[in-house]
């Protein structure tokens, strides 16, 4: 039974808080979105009747969602354990759909009712869910599109002196129609990162089957680490049919929402699976793509915020990584007080209560960094009240 089944939460108060947007190190450019000049941070805080808060990275454009399905069950379970009313929370989505925003959602409600319940124990969440030691390896992310080559080299020699041995770029440039250049950035960070780092390459989907083969007969298979998402998410058929024919490492898993999709990836071939905790539908949920991976003997990892999800990969294997999109993420650093640390390629969890991250909030309110908070109260929600519609 996990340690969480016999909780019982007493919510009396939920909050959203939006932070300013940070400037990204250097704006950042995917094959399909972007750039990039900025990203932010919204967090939900769920505060139980003792005072206890348990917070956690949330979306902040489906409210509806929230006060329609899950807070009106979160604010009403008063004497349920975990146990009972977490299925209700999860088929209060059901016409929302699996796949998509409401599932992120639900996940984002369970990790921070995992911190909350972590906190009023006063305990590590990476030991209150069975965790045993505090440091989770990384591999190193970015190198977008648009960077110069001079960027590349910048962003590669930050990961090599943090110990990092593997490092992810992005190709596709230009909407996948500039092939050339991608094959002239890839040789030149396998050329940089030599006999010390790895080198894996994400596309972001845009891809057709045969330009897939023909950047891996220009590259070789023997120089990549993994190939993630060469062909659309949802083509099935196709990354079956290319598993097949490459050795490869094909990853896959960042656009689920539930790990119901990844028995299906794994016969289809795909070796690398990689569950985004931030945006899935939760903790037990990413555990069961931990337990499938570690059964086929396959390969995790997973991205998102990581610094917050960190802690969930201290219970899988030791070779299974955390990606450190350090473009994005190292900006949002100043508004934490406590957060892993980055040593000899690994990330050392913060032995304090909870989540291994906590914003400043002092700082925030003192520096103006909140743009805008929405708060509920218990006895301003009503009830759950299922709405079938068209």
């Amino acid at each position: 039974m996990n340690r969480i089944e016999q909780e019982i939460f007493n919510i009396q108060k939920i909050s959203i808080r939006v932070l300013e947007p940070v400037a990204t190190i250097t704006p950042f450019q995917d094959a399909t979105m972007g750039p990039f000049p900025s990203f932010g941070l919204s967090i939900i805080r769920i505060e139980d009747a003792d005072g206890y808060v348990g917070e956690a990275p949330v979306y902040n454009s489906y409210n509806n969602i929230l006060e329609t399905c899950l807070f009106p069950i979160l604010f009403h379970c008063e004497g349920m354990s975990y146990q009972e009313f977490f299925p209700k929370l999860y088929w209060s989505i059901r016409n929302e759909g699996f796949k998509g925003a409401a599932s992120a959602l639900l996940g984002q409600v369970d990790m921070a009712l995992h911190d909350l319940a972590a906190s009023r124990q006063g305990v590590p969440l990476y030991r209150y869910i069975g965790g045993e030691r505090n440091r989770v390896k990384i591999y190193g992310s970015g190198g977008g599109t648009n960077y110069t080559l001079q960027e590349l080299e910048n962003e590669v020699a930050l990961f090599l002196d943090a110990g990092v041995d593997c490092y992810k770029m992005k190709i596709g440039k230009d909407f996948g129609t500039n092939m050339a250049a991608d094959i002239d950035r890839v040789k030149h960070v396998r050329k940089l990162a030599g006999d010390q780092m790895q080198v894996a390459v994400d596309v972001n989907q845009i891809w057709s089957s045969a330009d897939v083969f023909r950047f891996i007969d220009a590259i070789g298979e023997d120089e990549l680490c993994w190939l993630e998402e060469p062909l659309h998410s949802a083509a099935y058929d196709q990354i079956e049919e290319l598993c097949k024919r490459t050795s490869v490492a094909v990853a896959y898993g960042e656009s689920e929402r539930t790990s119901k999709i990844f028995p299906m990836l794994a016969n289809c071939g795909v070796k690398h699976l990689q569950p985004v905790p931030t945006q899935f539908g939760g903790i037990r949920e990413w555990m069961e793509v931990r337990d499938l991976c570690a059964k086929r003997n396959l390969q995790l990892s997973s991205g998102g915020y990581s610094l917050y999800s960190s802690f969930l990969m201290t219970t899988a294997s030791e070779n299974s990584t955390i990606e450190y999109l350090y473009s994005l993420m190292y900006g949002l650093e100043k508004y934490f007080m406590i957060r892993p640390t980055l040593e000899k390629g690994h990330f050392h969890l913060p032995e304090s209560a909870g989540l291994p991250v906590r914003i400043d909030w002092d700082y925030c309110f003192k520096e103006n960094k909140i743009v805008r908070e929405q708060v509920w109260l218990k006895q301003d929600v009503p009830g759950y009240n299922p709405l079938v519609s068209m």
